[in-house]
């Protein structure tokens, strides 16, 4: 949805009638003085409404004031997962902190699981603006200062010094349990989770300071911003481009148990994987009954069917926000048929520019993060963390068109298609299907007894929107 702004409408008065009078030029000056700084002072007030509400990122006033408060303790946080389920959970971390008065140390990634990617929090965001961003809510500190290592050492020793936070916590839980439990009383804390740490309802204050730490104060490195910017501009000087985040990757497929379209061999490799990762607790997986059930990431057949009905044009730019498929070039192929212009960034730009991301796969997805957020349309094939950070990020940046497959209709309607029903009524089911499901502005459905089942706070912050 793009912002436009409005016409300012001039209005002219008439005099009274009567005999004309001689012009008072002192008068004249004066008029045209007041009329020239009102227009100035509407202009500004205009353009910092729509720059605000546009931007990736609002930049930290230089002056912003340091919020004055006694600190209970030093709040370490390992945030686990890829790149945008660690993003999520540093946001809330940043919240957590500020209700439990903590002095939050610049959070620590994950490095171990199965990206294996090393990159530090300063390798994928600016770590200053990141504290500067945050200095008016709570304080942010590169380590722990030498005087509390010791007290770091001695408490890990004990096994006081590390917990996982309980999943879907309110923020009560923090404030009430664990702040004089363990952050008073022991002056260091390490949450060893970040993941769905903090419900999706709370405080109005609470919700908004999430987003500012996603979408104000989480900005990326200078060299991952160039190289999406460049990105952007490629495609964008084409035309309207798509970005499809298409998740058929091998540790999608395994982790979800679907294996939809792969040869024998193929889903017994996915179920090896699966098997081999001691944190998916899911082992014995029915990939049919999972798939009817909608919650199989679509195969790049259903992707290209979804989209021809939807009324995406053939020629339409189509960028893949996506790891490496699984089968590579030969499982896209009925896709690029439908879809000529079919493109990643490997295709966009010199293999050298690339280089230095290349192996760290939380910096490759951020740059895919940019250029999701810019896209004409964001169409995501499964419901994970990219998918709906993205989609929160351009409710965010205006109501963005982000189309949200409904995957069991969607599975429902393909089969039928594959057996006798024709093209027509297959288009009309699959529109029928996604009537609402454009990123529009809703409310999110709200199950306080069921957390894990409600809306997801970060697909749709509507605190933080103008509904």
């Amino acid at each position: 949805m793009d912002f436009k702004n409005e016409k300012l409408l001039r209005q002219s008065a008439t005099m009274g009638s009567g005999r004309a009078r001689k012009p008072n030029p002192h008068f004249a000056m004066v008029a045209q003085t007041a009329l020239a700084v009102a227009v100035i002072w509407v202009f500004c007030v205009l353009l910092v409404h729509v720059s605000h509400s546009r931007r990736f990122y609002a930049d930290a006033p230089l002056a912003t004031p340091l919020r004055q408060y006694y600190s209970n303790g030093y709040l370490i946080v390992s945030s686990n997962g890829g790149l945008n389920q660690m993003r999520s959970g540093i946001c809330d971390m940043v919240a957590i902190a500020r209700y439990m008065n903590a002095t939050l140390v610049v959070p620590q990634l994950d490095n171990t699981s199965l990206w294996q990617d090393p990159s530090k929090f300063e390798d994928i965001f600016d770590v200053d603006h990141f504290i500067n961003s945050l200095r008016d809510e709570i304080e942010i500190v590169k380590e722990i200062p030498p005087e509390m290592q010791q007290i770091q050492i001695q408490l890990e020793m004990e096994k006081h010094l590390s917990m996982p936070p309980r999943s879907w916590s309110d923020i009560s839980y923090y404030t009430d349990q664990i702040a004089p439990e363990r952050l008073k009383k022991n002056k260091i804390l390490h949450f060893e989770k970040t993941d769905n740490r903090l419900a999706n309802n709370g405080p109005i204050e609470m919700q908004k300071l999430r987003c500012k730490a996603n979408y104000n104060a989480l900005k990326f490195t200078s060299p991952i911003e160039k190289i999406g910017s460049k990105v952007v501009k490629i495609l964008r000087d084409k035309g309207e481009f798509l970005v499809l985040h298409l998740r058929y990757e091998m540790d999608m497929l395994a982790y979800t148990g679907c294996n939809e379209g792969c040869s024998v061999e193929e889903a017994n490799d996915l179920q090896a994987l699966r098997y081999s990762v001691p944190w998916w607790k899911k082992k014995n997986i029915n990939s049919t009954s999972t798939r009817l059930q909608g919650l199989c990431p679509m195969t790049p057949e259903e992707t290209a069917l979804t989209l021809k009905a939807l009324g995406v044009d053939r020629e339409t730019q189509i960028y893949i926000a996506a790891g490496n498929i699984y089968g590579g070039e030969k499982r896209l192929a009925s896709l690029r048929a439908a879809y000529p212009n079919l493109v990643k960034k490997e295709k966009l730009l010199p293999p050298y520019e690339l280089l230095p991301f290349k192996n760290y796969s939380s910096q490759m997805a951020a740059i895919d993060y940019m250029v999701s957020l810019e896209s004409d349309i964001f169409f995501p094939t499964y419901g994970g963390n990219m998918a709906t950070l993205v989609e929160g990020h351009r409710r965010y940046l205006g109501f963005k068109k982000t189309i949200q497959p409904n995957q069991k209709a969607l599975v429902n309607l393909i089969d039928k298609y594959r057996k006798d029903l024709n093209w027509r009524e297959f288009e009309a089911g699959v529109k029928k299907a996604h009537a609402n499901r454009y990123g529009n502005p809703v409310r999110r459905r709200v199950m306080p007894e069921k957390p894990k089942e409600e809306d997801y706070f970060w697909s749709n912050p509507q605190e933080c929107l103008i509904l």
